[in-house]
């Protein structure tokens, strides 16, 4: 599958603005959202830096994009704007 008919695959998919979290939201969910992104961000770019692969570049680029727009997200919602980071966790 090129490229191309990938992107028109997945232009086809409609957004439902559903949130997909790994865990039960312990503070917010735009917070766990944005933590299991750059989590998956970090996790890409290490893979990156091991394989120096266009496929890990991408998998990179797209997992920071997600992470871009979980922080996003984060910043414009209740818990963002309060200004105030979560309790540390042991």
């Amino acid at each position: 599958m090129s490229s191309h008919e990938l992107r028109a695959l997945l232009d086809g998919v409609p957004d439902t603005r559903e949130l997909v979290l790994r865990r039960q939201p312990t503070w917010s969910a735009a917070y766990d959202a944005w933590r299991d992104a750059a989590e998956d961000a970090g996790r890409a770019y290490g893979a990156w830096v091991e394989t120096h692969t266009a496929d890990a570049w991408t998998a990179y680029v797209a997992a920071q994009d997600r992470a871009d727009a979980a922080q996003d997200a984060l910043a414009v919602s209740p818990a963002g704007a309060s200004g105030r980071a979560p309790a540390a966790r042991s």
